[in-house]
């Protein structure tokens, strides 16, 4: 059995660790930031008349608690850190590095949890070619200052076109890597979840063949047990009854009924014992060293005689070469037969065995000109034989005769059907030798 797999075409929502990590990272993120904003403050970095310091605060603080947010809102969290960044470097709030890490984070973010990719990349291409647009708009006003290098000092080797070139590049390198390493956690979490419900549905598979096998060891032992108890059960009823009968007015008779019954029994716990001897080991008898042949269908035959059922038996057509698998089940249906037309088709019921040789298919007629008992609903004899007619690749019927009487015919491949169920096959091949 095959369970139906899936690909993720999203990844799963974030976790509660995962949000609270975020909580950790916007308040790791704002003591840098304040602690940046001070440096710089004391630094001068912008010159000796910046921001009041409680500007820059409130800077740090808009611009590193929408990280708390980036998981749950990250469309929302990299437009804000982008306006915020925006404005304080515009007002040259003294922070210089804090910020862009934050700005670096959020567009990460949005690449690698936004499910609706499409507007995954419109916010993060209007956010970068907005601050594009304002790099550019403030290179050409640092170059235009009056208090810098003149238009005629400016040229492409001047130090304000190579710092105006460094800054350019250094921006394409920080989207860029933003933009794709959001990419890839969004394509390495979709392969990682894909990966693990493949796993999750490996395991269930597992756990259903498991379960299948219990199932086919359930039906195996049921069927197997159900042959051996009541092939020789039955027969000793039959003698049992005989010997009840005739104990008074004829010893001899009723001792040799009991007789049988004793060597039934004997017989009976035998392949009981073989049976519970190949359960408990762990590597079962292979079917080539069962002893149960199409040959040994005469045995059968003569033990039905003998119990008070007279029975023939024929064989039709050149005998070929047969499965081991195809052998033990025939033996098995043939003797499930005799044992139900013994149980069922009264003191008087006769019976007749025939084993046809088809081509490369054997056939298995066994009739009974006995009362009969049959209902609706199958027996479990029945339901066997149809499970081993099966499992050898082949068919079983079994209903009344119009003359009288039932029949129970089997025909199989002379060669087990591997189209027939391996799983079965392969249990009902592990029991064959539990009679050797």
């Amino acid at each position: 059995m095959s369970v139906a797999s899936t690909v993720p075409t999203e990844r799963r929502a974030p976790t509660r660790e995962q949000l609270r990590n975020d909580l950790w990272l916007a308040g790791a993120m704002l003591v840098s930031a304040i602690l940046s904003t001070w440096l710089g403050h004391v630094a001068q970095v912008w010159g000796a008349d910046p921001p009041h310091l409680g500007w820059g605060l409130l800077y740090c603080l808009a611009l590193t608690a929408p990280l708390a947010l980036r998981r749950r809102v990250p469309e929302a969290a990299l437009i804000v850190v982008a306006a915020v960044y925006f404005v304080g470097m515009s007002v040259h709030i003294p922070e210089m590095y804090v910020g862009s890490i934050a700005l670096f984070i959020a567009m990460y973010s949005v690449g690698a949890w936004v499910i609706d990719r499409r507007r995954a990349m419109i916010v993060r291409v209007v956010v970068i070619v907005g601050m594009f647009f304002w790099l550019i708009a403030a290179m050409f006003q640092a170059a235009s200052d009056p208090g810098g290098e003149t238009a005629a000092e400016f040229s492409l080797f001047s130090p304000v076109a190579a710092l105006m070139m460094l800054q350019f590049l250094f921006n394409v390198v920080f989207f860029a890597g933003a933009f794709a390493f959001g990419e890839r956690a969004y394509a390495e979490a979709l392969s990682r979840e894909t990966l693990e419900q493949r796993t999750r549905e490996l395991e269930r598979e597992r756990e259903i063949t498991a379960a299948q096998a219990v199932a086919l060891d359930r039906v195996r032992i049921a069927r197997e047990l159900h042959d051996v108890v009541a092939h020789h059960v039955s027969a000793m009823g039959v003698q049992a009854g005989a010997a009840r009968t005739v104990l008074e007015h004829d010893p001899d008779a009723a001792r040799r009924a009991l007789t049988v019954v004793e060597e039934s029994a004997r017989a009976s716990l035998v392949e009981l014992r073989q049976l519970l001897e190949t359960l408990r080991t762990p590597d079962a008898v292979s079917p080539g060293d069962s002893t149960l042949r199409l040959e040994a269908i005469g045995e059968l035959v003569r033990y039905a005689t003998e119990n008070g059922m007279p029975t023939t038996f024929s064989v039709v057509g050149a005998p070929v070469a047969a499965s081991e698998v195809a052998q033990v089940n025939l033996y098995r249906i043939a003797q499930e037969a005799l044992t139900n037309a013994r149980r069922h088709g009264g003191p008087d019921a006769r019976a007749d065995v025939r084993l046809r040789f088809d081509g490369d298919e054997i056939e298995l007629d066994v009739a009974n000109d006995g009362r009969v008992r049959y209902g609706g609903t199958p027996g479990l004899g029945l339901v066997g034989m149809r499970e081993r007619a099966a499992a050898s690749g082949g068919w079983l019927e079994a209903a009344p005769r119009p003359r009288g009487g039932f029949l129970v015919r089997a025909r199989v491949p002379a060669g087990a059907s591997r189209a027939a169920g391996t799983a079965e096959t392969v249990a009902d091949g592990s029991e064959h030798g539990v009679l050797a």
